[in-house]
């Protein structure tokens, strides 16, 4: 078996087996043929990406299992793929998120299901390539690629009577930051061509190996902050998220809270690329985290319905992210790593969790709900581990990545720190109010009343992530250790040799 493992690309056949199995769901006959051929194409990548992880080696802070090949000679872009210890969790995390997607459409899809799984599978291999790709055009190219299926998700198959405006915001505003990325990438390449006149460079290998000057730096890193802030998304960037969460199906709200993308090109390519330039303007990073953070608990704090409150809150917790990036040390940049694995795991829980109420109940909002732990106790319970998980309670996940960020960020910038317990006591504060008047009390409701709790695989599901949750918790260096010696480099480059 090892040696078959060894003799394939292994990269390219994570990202393409989604890709070349999608074809197939066209040969089922119903939903129920489609939805498990979706899982099983899902678990078979699952396996691939986890013998990747039992072989990586973590000792090593460069990118492993490289793949590179010629693609477009004329302008020197090449398909290469790699991982390192940074990006590494996050191919079996999407792959895993995926699954749960798929399980939480299991019976709310029943419109044209081959078409729907089809493009969960293209939209799953997208990412999969926007976190392995080493080459800043492939890496636009999957960014871009993945659009055309969120569109369509969201357009045929959101709950909301503005699905379709909803739908065209969002692909509009990833157009536009999807722009400065473009541009910033491809001022790069003509400069670090022009140093050797070896032509255009998109190899980001070769990048990192480079210097660019510090007024070039600059252009380089707003021009990429911008692009990368629409996708995270970070104040004023972030009005599409509410839309999306409320306007589309329940699939693409999962997707959205549980993948920061725009985070990841932030570590990735924005501060790598101009590391200089990154450590001059940390005040504006920390400045849009501590935005984020307050603004997106304050709005989360006014919602009367579930998922419009988790969406703001996601927003509330990716600023501590950024503003933990922003402290460019080792603790904030591994809280940062945790904190978007975390998220891939209590966000989708969450989401998962609020789509099944949606679906018993026919609405999320407060006003309609009340003592569904009366008749729902296996949903309240789990709805109220993952809410408290994802404040970072003790023995879960959500401590770990949120202590790191904490401590990191009270040492590089005190006030954005205090800043950030505030937030924390505001979020507490948010989630008990919202979940004592949507889980307890008396019902009102006689859907609520009659609604049946969580089925079988519903709760193996939730069980499944809640294991994870407390075994990261319990363990954090399960995760801690495979991104040390890739977070190390990172930091090493990003801080100047004095």
């Amino acid at each position: 078996m090892t040696n078959i493992m060894e003799t394939i690309p292994l990269l390219s056949t994570i990202i393409l087996l989604p890709l070349i199995a999608a074809p197939l769901l066209w040969l089922c006959n119903n939903r129920q043929q489609s939805r498990n051929l979706t899982i099983i194409i899902l678990v078979l990548d699952l396996l691939l990406a986890l013998w990747m992880v039992l072989n990586f080696d973590s000792s090593n802070s460069g990118f492993q299992f490289v793949e590179k090949s010629p693609w477009i000679p004329l302008l020197n872009i090449n398909y290469q793929l790699g991982v390192d210890g940074i990006s590494l969790l996050f191919i079996p995390a999407t792959i895993l998120l995926f699954i749960v997607v798929t399980i939480s459409s299991w019976s709310v899809v029943t419109k044209l299901p081959n078409l729907y799984y089809f493009l969960i599978l293209l939209l799953v291999s997208a990412i999969l390539g926007i976190f392995l790709a080493l080459d800043t055009v492939l890496f636009f190219l999957f960014w871009e690629l993945s659009l055309l299926p969120i569109y369509f998700l969201i357009a045929l198959w959101g709950i909301g009577p503005n699905r379709r405006r909803a739908a065209n915001q969002y692909t509009m505003l990833m157009f536009a930051g999807g722009t400065p990325i473009l541009f910033g990438f491809v001022l790069a390449a003509f400069y670090y061509g022009g140093i050797d006149n070896s032509g255009l460079i998109f190899d980001y290998t070769t990048m990192l190996t480079l210097q660019l000057p510090p007024e070039l730096q600059a252009g380089i890193f707003f021009l990429l902050l911008l692009g990368f802030a629409f996708k995270t998304p970070l104040f004023p960037f972030h009005t599409w998220l509410p839309n999306v969460v409320m306007e589309g199906p329940i699939t693409i709200a999962i997707i959205m809270t549980g993948l920061k993308l725009g985070a990841y090109g932030l570590i990735r390519f924005a501060i790598p690329l101009a590391p200089d330039a990154a450590t001059e303007y940390h005040w504006l990073l920390a400045g849009l985290g501590v935005i984020a953070l307050l603004y997106g608990g304050v709005a989360a704090i006014n919602q009367t319905n579930l998922r419009q409150m988790l969406a703001y809150a996601s927003i509330s917790h990716i600023g501590l992210v950024v503003l933990g990036i922003s402290s460019f040390n080792i603790m904030g940049i591994e809280g940062a790593v945790f904190q978007l694995l975390n998220f891939t795991l209590i966000s989708a829980a969450l989401f998962f969790l609020v789509g099944a109420l949606h679906h018993r109940t026919g609405s999320t909002d407060i006003t309609s709900l009340g003592g569904v732990a009366q008749s729902m106790p296996l949903l309240a319970s789990f709805l109220f581990l993952f809410g408290f998980a994802s404040l970072g309670v003790p023995l879960t996940s959500g401590f770990i990545g949120e202590f790191l960020l904490l401590v990191s960020t009270l040492e590089s910038h005190t006030g954005a720190g205090l800043a950030s317990l505030f937030a924390i006591v505001i979020g507490a504060a948010y989630l008990i109010s919202i979940f004592r008047k949507a889980l307890f009390g008396s019902i009102t409701n006689p859907v609520v009343a009659s609604a049946t709790d969580l089925l079988p695989r519903e709760l193996r599901t939730v069980t499944f992530i809640a294991l994870l949750v407390i075994l990261f918790g319990v363990m954090p260096s399960l995760i801690l250790d495979s991104i040390e010696a890739s977070s190390t480099a990172w930091i090493e480059r990003i801080t100047p040799v004095k």
